[in-house]
């Protein structure tokens, strides 16, 4: 009878959800084993999810270098998550990197992204 008034009192609960959203990024696609650089513009404190779209598939990815001024984490392969520190407005540097195979190529790929937190 505990465990039913328990579930009853948490269904009531709201929940919230948060979405993070996608970092709006530009710069010119490529493909594996090709560098390449983005852009993308963050508010300071924000986060945003930063994907790393290839065509193919990616069988490895990392953190090849870490921002300065921001976090940056793992989310899976082909994602990443950026957080600009809180009260720092100015330039931000990192790099990722993936691995795989696809129609146009295969190999590694780095990709150096400069963000700017406004």
């Amino acid at each position: 009878m505990r465990t039913l008034a328990v579930a009853a009192v948490l269904s009531l609960m709201p929940v919230t959800a948060f979405a993070i959203s996608e970092c709006r990024v530009t710069g010119n696609p490529s493909v594996f084993g090709v560098d390449m650089t983005a852009y993308f513009a963050i508010r300071s404190g924000e986060t945003c999810n930063f994907p790393m779209r290839l065509p193919g598939a990616m069988h490895n990815s990392g953190v090849s270098q870490k921002p300065a001024h921001g976090t940056l984490r793992q989310i899976n392969v082909t994602t990443f998550r950026y957080s600009a520190a809180s009260g720092y407005k100015g330039n931000d540097t990192f790099a990722i990197y993936g691995e795989g195979k696809g129609p146009y190529g295969s190999g590694r790929s780095v990709m150096t992204v400069s963000a700017t937190i406004e």
